[in-house]
Order: C-alpha cells, then sequence, then structure tokens
C-alpha cells in the first residue's frame, strides 16, 4: 500500500507541475499588480509647489471631483501676465498630460539637465514641460 500512495503522490506532483508549465505565459503576480497599479500613484508624489527661473512656478494639486489620476496645475509658465493659468491634467504612463493655450503637453519627471535651462542644471528633482521649461524643487 505505500508504494501505491508514493505512485499516487507522484503522479499528482507531475500533474501539478504540467499545469504550472500550461500557465507559465502568465506573468507573475509581482508583475501582474505591478502592471494594474494606476499610473496616478507617481504623479501624486508630484503635488505640491515647483520652482522655475524667473518667478516661474507650478503648482500640482488632486483635482477632487474628477477623481483619482486627475489634477488641476496652476502656473506662471511665461514672462507675459497672460502665459499664466490653472489647466486640467490626467495622469498617463509618461507623466501628466494637460492642454493650454500653447497646444498639448505632457508634464514628465527629469533633472536639471533635462530642462535645458542653465540655472537648473545643478537641480535632481524637475518636472519637464518641453526644453526651455521646466521646474524643481530643492
Amino acid at each position: 500500500m505505500d508504494k501505491a500512495a508514493i505512485a499516487l503522490i507522484t503522479v499528482l506532483l507531475i500533474s501539478g507541475c504540467s499545469s504550472n508549465t500550461a500557465s507559465s505565459s502568465a506573468p507573475a503576480p509581482d508583475t501582474a499588480t505591478e502592471q494594474l497599479q494606476p499610473h496616478h500613484q507617481l504623479a501624486d508624489q508630484w503635488i505640491g509647489r515647483w520652482t522655475g527661473v524667473e518667478g516661474l512656478f507650478l503648482d500640482i494639486s488632486k483635482n477632487e471631483p474628477a477623481g483619482p489620476g486627475h489634477y488641476l496645475l496652476e502656473m506662471q509658465y511665461g514672462l507675459d501676465a497672460d502665459q499664466r493659468g490653472t489647466f486640467e491634467g490626467q495622469a498617463t504612463v509618461e507623466g501628466i498630460r494637460f492642454n493650454r493655450e500653447d497646444g498639448q503637453h505632457l508634464l514628465r519627471a527629469g533633472d536639471g539637465d533635462a530642462t535645458g535651462m542653465t540655472w537648473l542644471l545643478e537641480k535632481e528633482d524637475c518636472l519637464i514641460v518641453k526644453t526651455g521649461e521646466g521646474y524643481c524643487r530643492d
């Protein structure tokens, strides 16, 4: 009877292994969780004030009525008075996408060098709209 029990256990183990092989194309649990995480978790870390050069700034806050992953971007993005406003943004894989008078933009993480601005070269924690427009934290 011991041999029969061992044979049964062996069969069960082998069949269990073959079913794991069939599902080996499925992502590992950690990978699946990582892929399903909302984009806004990174963008939520950007909430607060970011400083540009010559009085330029970016204030990011959650847009609570719109739900998770939606933000309000209050910014002075140029030296002229009309280059200021509050814009709605939405989290994406790459950053926060938003529209303003000069077109659609993507706010993304980078460093001072990526801003293309001499005054920010030494900074490490920055958000870039485009070359020549960036905001950093100390």
